[in-house]
């Protein structure tokens, strides 16, 4: 019973880790971008996913004009970004750009039959039925809708995060050899 309690327990928290390095993670999209425009958006239940309010407005203000960058991605889907500022909090992406990038965005237009293919780095979800929306980081254009753009910050962090896990978890283990396992066999 207690195997499979432990078990449990590390699965739980490493779905919790792995889910918060799948939305804080930047990732790459290549798309073409059809439109953008700015909305005034109420908070509601969805308000963890937004970046934090107090980044170049005025706080305590329910609501906000959001940047928004709507897209189609190759095989035709849509895809619709959040163009928001994330300040100095949380991911630490230090974005202080949105009009720049909304600009770049809007320049970077293209039809269906012009296309212009960028990349957008971003980071967070997309959901449609809790509105929730990706952040787009930063748009560069490519040559064409199969370019393969290598995420060498995620690799670089995962890598780091590895072996920092790999250490402590070494050290855990010869701690736990000289130290604990001792006192549990009674020597």
């Amino acid at each position: 019973m207690w195997y499979y309690i432990k078990w449990t327990f590390w699965l739980v928290i490493l779905a919790i880790v792995g889910s918060f390095l799948h939305y804080t993670l930047p990732r790459n999209d290549v798309v073409r971008i059809v439109d953008t425009e700015v909305r005034r958006i109420d908070y509601g239940e969805n308000s963890i996913f937004w970046a934090d309010s107090n980044t170049g407005d005025a706080t305590g203000i329910p609501s906000r004009d959001v940047h928004f960058i709507n897209a189609k991605k190759p095989s035709g889907k849509d895809m619709v970004y959040r163009n928001e500022d994330t300040g100095w909090g949380w991911p630490p992406y230090f974005k202080f750009n949105t009009s720049n990038l909304h600009t770049r965005a809007t320049d970077l237009r293209s039809t269906q039959e012009t296309p212009k293919w960028v990349a957008i780095k971003r980071y967070g979800w997309r959901n449609q039925y809790f509105s929730i929306y990706p952040n787009a980081i930063s748009v560069k254009p490519v040559e064409g809708p199969d370019v393969r753009i290598i995420p060498w910050v995620s690799i670089s962090i995962l890598v780091v995060l590895g072996c920092l896990w790999l250490a402590i978890w070494s050290r855990w283990r010869k701690f736990r050899a000289n130290r604990i396992d001792p006192l549990l066999d009674g020597e």
